[in-house]
């Protein structure tokens, strides 16, 4: 590293905190983002350092006069607008959406309303409080449909339904992580995320890829720790459906007013090739099992540039209009 980029870097960001760990059910996953993002940081010069929240009170954040934050949190506290409410607070610039995007983005309710009302297609659904009311969506929604936690996630606690009996048990695995569940028609088809990303002004799909799990089952398990799900990128899907899609979820991205850059899941029916939106995620993961380092390396994006890429996007919602002194 030359002295002069590490000077570079340090007056281009400052000191920086890369938030992770934290207290929501994906801490070991946040702790492999973050570990990842400050090694990559730290290898282009810039003076960043790992922060805990559930180690460390937030407001040495400000005491220790950390300039901006990435934040590598996934899940509650981390992607659900808290922790951006009190950066803001701080008055520190912070990667990703700011707090009412991150909010609604987590809470997969409020998100679907926002998309449903914007025309964009996303799969039936139905909130359910008990069992009775599962049963009920299932006789709606049609065999099979997905029980899930509405605020949760990396795929943890979902239950895909083919029989009535399963109800009962799916519900209950669900409110385990949330007391909002979600009953919501199972698209069958090809599975897709597409990342989008702020580059020079404005945001960007990058290449699709398209996920092919192990007995068509992306779950927690699948999604970080095995080797058996396939990632195609290219995504090698029909026609001119790549670029459909990658305006779809840049429209999607846009309607719940997300900033800097997040990861969209997209399944498209097999019948129709229609694409429906399934969620959002505004922290997207960043180990060596995820996919948006994947798809930015496709499109030219070492994950190193990623990591800068993000790091520059950070800024505040309200812009500093008070300038609070505030001592830990």
């Amino acid at each position: 590293m030359h002295m002069s980029n590490q000077v570079e870097m340090i007056k281009k960001y400052g000191k920086v905190a890369v938030l992770m760990g934290g207290r929501s059910a994906e801490r070991d996953i946040s702790l492999m983002s973050g570990n990842a993002v400050l090694k990559a940081l730290q290898s282009q010069g810039v003076d960043a350092y790992g922060f805990d929240p559930a180690e460390k009170e937030l407001l040495l954040l400000k005491s220790e006069n950390f300039d901006r934050c990435f934040i590598a949190l996934h899940g509650r506290y981390g992607e659900d607008g808290t922790i951006q409410g009190v950066l803001e607070i701080l008055g520190i610039p912070y990667t990703g959406s700011g707090v009412m995007a991150s909010s609604i983005a987590m809470n997969k309710i409020m998100t679907k309303n926002i998309w449903q009302s914007q025309s964009l297609p996303t799969p039936s659904w139905v909130e359910v409080t008990n069992v009775a009311e599962t049963l009920k969506a299932f006789k709606t929604l049609n065999a099979p449909m997905i029980v899930k936690p509405a605020l949760e996630g990396s795929s943890i606690g979902i239950t895909k339904v083919t029989a009535l009996q399963q109800c009962e048990a799916a519900f209950k695995l669900a409110e385990m992580q949330d007391s909002k569940i979600i009953c919501e028609q199972f698209i069958s088809g090809d599975e897709v995320t597409c990342t989008v990303l702020n580059l020079a002004g404005s945001i960007q799909a990058l290449p699709i890829i398209k996920i092919e799990a192990p007995s068509g089952k992306y779950d927690y398990q699948n999604k970080y720790f095995t080797n058996d799900t396939k990632y195609i990128i290219p995504c090698a899907l029909p026609n001119d459906e790549e670029s459909e899609i990658q305006a779809l979820v840049v429209k999607a991205f846009n309607a719940i007013g997300g900033r800097g850059w997040a990861r969209l899941d997209v399944m498209i029916d097999s019948l129709t090739r229609k694409p429906y939106l399934l969620e959002i995620n505004t922290a997207p993961g960043m180990t060596g099992h995820s996919l948006s380092p994947m798809s930015a390396s496709h499109h030219g994006l070492s994950f190193e540039n990623l990591c800068l890429k993000v790091l520059e996007t950070a800024t505040l919602d309200y812009r500093n209009i008070y300038n609070t002194k505030i001592t830990a």
